[in-house]
């Protein structure tokens, strides 16, 4: 097998299988036999109480509606949908949990448990712990209105809010558990596309130099000696012909190593970013780009993106490539630089991953591009690559 083969197998199969490869799966399955377990005991206090047939159809009505909501707010990524759509999911399912309290008494009380682990989920924390404890002391005022003595209303508390936390732990960890792995694939195949550009940059200018001065010294030889026998030339043009179809062979598989696209690149890293926890806003306001200019504005973003993620304090990210008149300019910017100028952040911001930064501005200078960096008062780590393009390419989308 190839040495290009191996690396699209790699590429294809970026994760290879590990003995934890189901986690997300499991997780999610331990947290649904947790919420179902919860569940099936309010189902049974209901059976146990004795309702009539009327009463237990609406209860398991509200059951039912009470977990369809439990398991929209414990998906994945449930926070970051709109602040509207979880704050209206959120009073519909209080709504079903404190409105049944009046016809089913405690048999209900365990559902707004859930209530609480949504709170928690869905909402910021300056506001969510003290919402989560307020519904504990709901429960706890509601079972002393009942006539119930002082240790049973403790335990609606105490219930309440052990569920709250149950429901909110299990979810959260199922959340971190689906963005590791997918993160963890995102980085094995920028892994493996990182080894591409690595190789496919050594074999253009090693051996590709190395052709080129063969090739050039067969035709000097060719030169200094025009007397040379008629054998002595066939074995020379073979020789020119062997090195010139050898270079351009080179030259096509570094060039098909190379290609990038920038749109597909920045799709690819805010999904990544996003996995990571990362907020990102990405504008991409050009026409179709020349290959090449294509290929390093791609290596741009995916190297500014590499150093981002070497920082632990990265909450916003930002990518904005623009066109205007013949110059194309893609803008990185990143919070994750401490704006009291720490010494590790200067020495990422002169010098980000060794040799990065020097082999950006050597591909950008290559197609008469440029490359600035700048750590502003704020904290934002900003790259700034500008590359000409023709004017009459200019389509913005």
């Amino acid at each position: 097998m190839t040495s290009r083969a191996r690396l699209t197998d790699a590429h294809e199969a970026p994760a290879p299988p590990h003995s934890d490869a189901p986690a997300p799966r499991l997780a999610r399955l331990v947290l649904l036999a947790a919420m179902a377990g919860y569940a099936l005991v309010t189902a049974v206090n209901i059976l146990g109480a004795h309702l009539t047939p009327v009463e237990d159809a609406l209860a398991f009505t509200a059951l039912l509606a009470v977990f369809g909501l439990q398991l929209v707010h414990s998906r994945p990524r449930a926070r970051r949908s709109p602040l509207h759509v979880r704050l209206a999911t959120l009073a519909l399912q209080a709504a079903f949990c404190f409105a049944p309290l009046a016809l089913f008494h405690t048999a209900w009380g365990g559902m707004s448990g859930f209530l609480a682990g949504s709170v928690l989920l869905l909402l910021p924390s300056r506001v969510a712990w003290p919402t989560y404890s307020a519904i504990g002391l709901v429960l706890f005022a509601y079972s002393a209105l009942q006539g119930r003595n002082l240790l049973d209303s403790v335990y609606s508390l105490e219930a309440t809010l052990v569920t709250g936390l149950v429901v909110f732990g299990l979810s959260s960890l199922t959340d971190l558990v689906t963005r590791l792995h997918e993160q963890r694939s995102e980085l094995a195949r920028l892994a493996v596309a990182g080894e591409r550009l690595r190789f496919s940059r050594d074999l253009h200018d090693l051996l590709g130099y190395n052709l080129s001065a063969i090739t050039l010294k067969t035709e000097l030889i060719r030169r200094l000696v025009p007397d040379m026998s008629e054998r002595a030339r066939r074995e020379a043009d073979s020789i020119l012909s062997l090195s010139r179809q050898s270079l351009a062979d080179v030259r096509k598989v570094a060039s098909g190593y190379r290609e990038m696209s920038l749109r597909e690149e920045a799709d690819a890293t805010r999904l990544m970013l996003e996995a990571a926890g990362i907020e990102v806003e990405t504008v991409i306001e050009t026409g179709p780009l020349p290959a090449q200019i294509d290929t390093v504005l791609a290596t741009v973003l995916r190297e500014g993106v590499t150093n981002a993620l070497r920082h632990s304090h990265v909450l916003h990210c930002v990518i904005r490539c623009t066109e205007e008149d013949g110059t194309v300019t893609l803008d990185l910017g990143n919070d994750g630089v401490d704006p009291r100028g720490g010494e590790r952040d200067r020495r990422w911001t002169d010098d980000p991953g060794g040799s990065g930064l020097a082999n950006l501005t050597w591909r950008l200078t290559r197609v008469g591009g440029s490359l600035s960096t700048q750590l502003g008062d704020d904290g934002w780590f900003r790259m700034t690559a500008r590359a000409p393009v023709p004017a009459r390419r200019r389509c913005p989308t």
